[in-house]
């Protein structure tokens, strides 16, 4: 006899709101869930990412069947992680001999948005003039292809300076992510490059016609091809019609793009719900539009449900009544007043310093403090808005001997041994990929541009045969490695090689690249094992194309992308700008030169939107904090390349964001040094001069 499923309620750990919005909608006779557009802004540590798995969770136990669900994140950790939690709801709902989480696929369609966007492309690749086996640009072959341009269109040898490659692309690249014309992105964001306007339009339509060459799509490429898809009424009613509900994830990162796409998805808004909060929208450098999610409810008849949430399970009160005093400024957002039930917790502090060197002093011997009365290291934050700004926190964390994780600098995948080994598998996946084959020929001895540009175009020439190289005639330098080079390429390539065993392909192109390793790269040991790691990542996947496309849409992070080896010490500090903090916590976050001309930032101050995001980017980092937060301005800045004991410096202005009432829910302080602790002038004498005195006598 099978023991009885026992049945517990899932929402019952959720508060009132977050209930409502996980149980919206109306469940009907036959299962499922009817629901109309639903908005849930959720505020700093309202437990956000608690509520869309439970309103998964509910969608699937009324019914609603995974395959047409379409959960939408910005990194595939995040559609992980949700679909981790939605399994653990499930399970804890249902136990018992029974009991059954999700199916083995999971949510079939939870992902990134350009990762579903490559999905649904090469379905529908036929119709959108695409080759099936299309590939997928990093930033960086992207760059590298816009560059290869501008020397073709001869705009590196101009008179006058004209943008590099990385910022045409960015140019290109917000041009298509805003929908707006060259001219107005040029005067609003990129003013320098104003005069080039001709010009950028030359080159970006060459840009463009390379791509389509190489069957090469970049990150912008995948969303726009998304929304020229759905933008015809036949594929939009497709598409939309496999899915019962749409939900999105951070709506307020949401560029117009992605918007359109949801919006065409679903027409009325049916089954839609969107979560964010308006007052953590800080990436419009990357596009992302604040208006998306202040303006969602209007986008539909009915107007959406506005669900707000507004307890906070991270921080105390304290933290909490400055945060809301901060963003309480702005002028338009959706109203909320978060407020906690773990206590009020000591006051937030906005401490003054006398300088740079100071605020390093200050804020490493609380951190030690903090230390010695039983809060870990990695229990600490110190941000800032920019990574140049712990630079002098930096050496002084190396004098005393502190371990620290600096979040920022190269990734993985950019790596060039890395790259090498990707593009290897790259240019086997895709014979057109004319990057992917440039890069991989100049790994050989005496493969320069000319000699690799020669090859590309002779395998052109036999319509992108592999076979066709071994008529190719090499320079002297690479003619003893040709063969095997040969052989590597026909046997990835290959028509009757099985898919499934594909993992063994890079063990073939590791073997063969290794000769190549140890002539172009020293730090070998290093090398090696970011390459073995790739092969362990391999076996995630269960064809090459998954694994080259998933990995260039959400690429890993590893150890070499952080200021020293954490690992080698059982604790260390967190450093972090505050954009990479998003959606961290930590028990006490200290934040730098909190000081005019730094935040906001001097780059940022040109117009009310942007003033209103600097705002909102120091109220990310205030609610980082779960215990203790202090604010930290300097009173004067030295001048770049200033002597030190110099006089050349710029005083620090009090921050706009910390207005009166804001510093009235705060406990001011100043911290100064101590005389001779910096070897600056000073006297250790107490002999005591009267100025006052001789004055008075002068007259």
């Amino acid at each position: 006899m099978q023991p009885a499923i026992q049945h517990v309620d899932p929402m019952a750990m959720l508060n009132p709101a977050q209930r409502v919005a996980a149980e919206y909608g109306e469940v009907p006779s036959e299962g499922g869930v009817r629901a109309g557009p639903l908005l849930v802004i959720a505020g700093a540590g309202t437990g956000k990412t608690m509520t869309l798995a439970h309103r998964v969770a509910y969608l699937l136990q009324s019914g609603v069947s995974p395959e047409r669900v379409l959960l939408l994140t910005f990194t595939r950790r995040a559609a992980q992680e949700m679909i981790r939690r939605v399994e653990s709801i499930l399970r804890k709902s249902a136990t018992g001999a029974q009991a059954s989480p999700l199916p083995s696929g999971g949510l079939p369609w939870s992902g990134t948005f350009h990762s579903v966007a490559n999905r649904l492309l090469r379905r529908y690749a036929s119709n959108l003039g695409l080759d099936p086996g299309f590939s997928v640009l990093d930033r960086g072959d992207s760059a590298d292809i816009m560059d290869v341009v501008r020397h073709e269109q001869k705009l590196t040898r101009t008179a006058r300076r004209f943008p590099k490659k990385d910022t045409c692309l960015a140019i290109y690249s917000r041009c298509v992510n805003t929908l707006k014309p060259l001219s107005e992105t040029l005067d609003e964001t990129f003013p320098w490059c104003s005069d080039w306007t001709d010009e950028l339009t030359e080159l970006f339509r060459h840009y463009v016609l390379r791509k389509q060459q190489n069957q090469s799509l970049d990150y912008d490429d995948l969303l726009i091809y998304w929304k020229h898809l759905v933008a015809e009424k036949e594929f939009a009613e497709a598409i939309g019609s496999c899915f019962d509900h749409v939900l999105v994830d951070e709506y307020q990162d949401t560029n117009l793009v992605q918007a359109d796409i949801i919006k065409a998805l679903k027409p009325n808004g049916d089954g839609v719900t969107v979560v964010g909060d308006d007052a953590q929208s800080i990436y419009s450098f990357r596009a992302a539009e604040v208006e998306n999610i202040l303006g969602f409810p209007d986008q539909f008849m009915p107007s959406a449900q506005v669900i707000t949430l507004e307890q906070n399970y991270r921080s105390t009160q304290s933290i909490l009544d400055s945060a809301n005093c901060l963003i309480a400024e702005s002028e338009r957002q959706y109203r909320k007043n978060l407020f906690s039930e773990l206590g009020n917790g000591g006051k937030p502090q906005y401490v003054t310093v006398e300088d740079g060197e100071a605020e390093a002093e200050y804020v490493v011997t609380e951190i030690l403090r903090n230390r010695e009365l039983g809060m870990a290291l990695k229990e600490q934050a110190v941000l800032f808005r920019g990574s140049h700004h712990s630079d002098r926190l930096e050496l002084e964390l190396v004098r005393r001997n502190i371990p620290y994780v600096k979040y920022g600098g190269l990734k993985f995948l950019e790596a060039a041994h890395v790259k090498d080994l990707l593009a290897v598998l790259k240019w086997a996946e895709n014979p057109k990929n004319e990057v992917a084959a440039f890069r991989v020929l100049k790994l050989l001895p005496g493969m320069g541009p000319a000699n690799a540009s020669r090859c590309f175009e002779h395998v052109t020439l036999a319509d992108h045969l592999f076979s066709s190289l071994r008529e190719f005639r090499p320079p002297a330098a690479a003619a003893e490695q040709w063969p095997a080079f040969c052989d590597l390429l026909d046997s990835l390539s290959s028509a009757e090689f099985d898919e499934r065993g594909w993992h063994t392909q890079i063990t073939q192109v590791r073997r063969w690249y290794q000769p190549q390793l140890e002539r172009l790269y020293d730090s070998l040991e290093t090398r090696e094992a970011d390459l073995e790691q790739l092969e362990q990542i391999s076996g995630r996947y269960p064809t090459r194309e998954r694994f080259l496309t998933e990995l260039t849409l959400d690429p890993p992070s590893a150890a070499g992308d952080r200021a020293g080896d954490p690992f080698l010490d059982e604790d260390y500090l967190i450093l972090s700008t505050v954009h990479s903090a998003k959606g961290q916590e930590w028990e006490s976050v200290f934040i730098l030169n909190v000081s005019d001309g730094n935040f906001p930032s001097e780059f940022a101050t040109g117009k009310p939107e942007m003033i209103d995001e600097e705002r909102r980017l120091l109220y990310v980092a205030m609610t980082r904090a779960k215990q203790s937060l202090s604010l930290i301005a300097p009173l004067r800045y030295h001048v770049t390349q200033q002597r030190r004991d110099g006089d050349k410096h710029v005083y620090g202005a009090r921050s706009r964001f910390m207005s009166d009432p804001l510093l009235a829910t705060m406990k001011k302080d100043f911290r100064g040094r101590k005389d001779g602790k910096d070897g600056r002038l000073g006297s250790g004498s107490d002999k005591r001069i009267d100025v006052g005195a001789r004055m008075r006598e002068m007259w």
